[in-house]
């Protein structure tokens, strides 16, 4: 099962302040700890909603809205996506994460059998994944 681990904003992030040493030196050992143990699929950081923009879809209509966005707790600061076998596995290791001050939500993504698709929506999804793949090789 794949899960998006995702690092709720605080004041801190959306100023852009950057974590010190100390944290981002326990954040790359359990980064490295997620990576050897074969858990880990991708994770960034994200920069302040101030660089932002959303597109924002009403009917046939599109609003482009530029940040910053006020509404932290509502906001996202980074996320890391992992691979575990069940969810209390990614909440075991979400736990060990080095974190102090802020909250991550753990939230299991969809996969392809949880729709109901046709033959042809099928390959078309299946054609997008191959590219995908194909990417990550290079």
């Amino acid at each position: 099962m794949k899960f998006l681990v995702l690092v709720k904003a605080n004041e801190q992030s959306e100023a852009g302040v950057m974590p010190d040493e100390k944290i981002l030196t326990d954040m790359a050992k359990y980064n490295e700890e997620l990576s050897k143990a074969g858990v880990l699929l991708d994770l960034a950081g994200l920069q302040p909603t101030s660089r932002a923009t959303r597109v924002r879809f009403s009917g046939r209509e599109r609003r482009v809205i530029d940040g910053p966005f006020s509404e932290t707790k509502e906001l996202i600061a980074g996320y890391w996506l992992v691979q575990t076998k069940t969810k209390e596995e990614a909440i075991e290791w979400v736990k060990r994460a080095p974190m102090q001050d802020t909250e991550l939500e753990v939230r299991p993504l969809f996969e392809l059998g949880d729709f109901d698709l046709t033959a042809e929506q099928k390959a078309s999804f299946d054609s997008v994944e191959a590219q995908l793949k194909d990417q990550a090789k290079r």
